[in-house]
């Protein structure tokens, strides 16, 4: 048999790290992706197919799809996985922020799988995208990050029944709490923007608790990508995964609690329980 090919965005670490190294030893073809070249050093002495791209950069995203074309011919399993999470009160990140955050989280999904169309087309390939319980049950702190991923949810539940008549599946995982450097970039973005002169300030432990939050007692990033690696290979694939530590507690008590309730709670929980 053809030995299958998958890509998987953002490699450099955590998730995307440990999915490449699992659809490896299942016998994948496996494409990663990163940005910076000691990451990509890493991946190619791994064994891995690495290639340079940043998801927002469309020309280096065509690259990429002219060359998968040529030397796979067409593609199997496309997980978008890259993303990253901005941390800190809304108003201070601005429309700026918020348009950064969309870019990466959002955007990108439609640019990398809109590029790829044609070689998923062909194989009857299979679009994972990697979207959060954040987008579920909305926190304060990280509004922009949490309005990314719902976007993530909807655009995966609009893409799998536009792209159902050519073959394609679509699904969508939501993580729950997983070991990586999420919240360890989180916290960086959370510290670039802190600044005395916010309103928020003195909340400023707050907002970095939240930043720190998908590190609470976190599934390994190993157990994540065996079970998506299940879920990919199953004859009944789900159309939404949820894996790790709060992945159904979370979504449910937003389904269960009324939202004054819940606000309270979220608000007491990232101290926004006093007046300033």
């Amino acid at each position: 048999m053809t030995q299958p090919n998958a890509l998987i965005t953002g490699c450099s670490s955590g998730i995307g790290r440990a999915l490449a190294e699992t659809f490896k030893a299942a016998g994948y073809r496996v494409w990663t992706t990163a940005r910076k070249a000691e990451d990509l050093a890493a991946l190619d002495a791994a064994g891995f197919t690495a290639v340079e791209l940043d998801v927002n950069d469309t020309a280096a995203v065509e690259r990429l799809a002219i060359r998968l074309g040529e030397e796979a011919g067409g593609l199997d399993v496309l997980i978008n996985n890259a993303g990253y999470g901005a941390m800190g009160p809304l108003l201070d990140g601005g429309v700026e922020g918020i348009r950064r955050q969309f870019e990466t989280n959002v955007f990108s999904i439609v640019g990398v799988t809109r590029a790829l169309f044609p070689l998923l087309r062909r194989n009857k390939g299979l679009v994972v995208n990697i979207g959060s319980v954040s987008g579920v049950l909305v926190t304060p702190f990280a509004g922009a990050y949490c309005a990314s991923k719902a976007a993530v949810h909807a655009l995966s539940d609009a893409l799998r029944m536009e792209l159902s008549p050519f073959g394609i599946e679509v699904m969508e995982v939501q993580p729950g709490a997983i070991a990586s450097s999420f919240g360890a970039n989180a916290s960086r973005e959370a510290e670039d923007l802190l600044a005395e002169s916010s309103p928020w300030w003195p909340l400023r432990d707050g907002i970095r608790a939240r930043a720190n939050a998908s590190q609470d007692n976190p599934t390994p990033a190993t157990h994540f990508a065996r079970n998506l690696l299940a879920a990919v290979q199953s004859s009944q694939r789900p159309r939404l995964l949820r894996l790790g530590n709060g992945s159904r507690a979370l979504p449910l008590l937003a389904t269960l609690l009324p939202q004054g309730l819940l606000e309270k709670i979220l608000c007491k929980r990232f101290g926004l329980n006093r007046s300033l």
